[in-house]
């Protein structure tokens, strides 16, 4: 049985993952400004496949 508010991987992907950032001009910006920034993770990867 699930928890209440439990999220999925393909949703936190599809919201907040590299594709998602890189599809719209404000993403990019994200992107740029968190390698800007020396960042370790420019944006959310799955352990495994979404």
């Amino acid at each position: 049985m699930r928890r209440t508010l439990e999220g999925t991987k393909r949703k936190r992907q599809n919201v907040s993952g590299f594709r998602a950032r890189m599809a719209t001009p404000g993403g990019r910006e994200v992107i740029n400004r968190r390698r800007a920034r020396g960042r370790h993770k420019v944006a959310i990867t799955a352990k495994n496949r979404a």
